[in-house]
């Protein structure tokens, strides 16, 4: 009866890792074609807008990532990986630097009364910007393709995480039915 159990549980598990292998088959196939979208859009910009108007000359001098990737480990014990916007912070930040105003001011409670500082860092500029004020609308579309490209690229990296994961578990389950069942003869 264990031996039909461990099947059972070995099937569902197959059919995750298939399922799960045919999610990042299409998100890879889905990545490819924004990463392509972006730069035929970039090109159609550059040729709007000339071939000196849109390249590495107008980059700023000091530049802010807008995305961040952040890890962490879902309630199933995998890791997972997820964009955040450079201007929001994660609920870890938040609350370390609520305790770390919290303390200070606790700290200072006979001296004059001192307003919190603003975050030194402003939300970063948007690096069309960079390229004038009328931008084509194909450099845009450029953008927001790399954009979306980013956020498929961190889902195919948690996929990836819960695929490996599923393959040793896979190997695990095999391995005890091996023991289990004695071989023939």
């Amino acid at each position: 009866m264990a031996s039909r159990d461990l099947r059972a549980e070995l099937d569902f598990l197959l059919l995750q890792l298939l399922e799960d292998l045919e999610q990042l088959e299409a998100k890879r196939q889905a990545l490819n074609a924004r990463v392509e979208e972006g730069w035929l859009s970039l090109s159609k910009a550059r040729y709007a807008m000339g071939a000196k108007s849109v390249g590495p000359l107008q980059y700023a001098s000091h530049m802010e990532p807008q995305v961040r990737v952040c890890t962490g480990e879902a309630q199933d014990g995998l890791q997972k990986f997820w964009m955040v916007r450079a201007g929001t912070q994660t609920p870890e930040e938040v609350g370390s630097r609520e305790t770390a105003f919290v303390s200070s001011a606790l700290r200072r409670r006979k001296g004059l009364p001192r307003t919190p500082e603003p975050d030194s860092s402003p939300a970063p500029q948007n690096p069309l910007k960079w390229f004038g004020i009328l931008v084509p609308h194909s450099l845009r579309q450029a953008q927001a393709s790399f954009r979306e490209g980013l956020q498929l690229a961190a889902d195919m990296a948690s996929l990836q995480s819960r695929i490996s994961w599923g393959r040793s578990q896979l190997q695990e389950l095999q391995e005890k039915l091996k023991q289990l069942e004695p071989r023939a003869p």
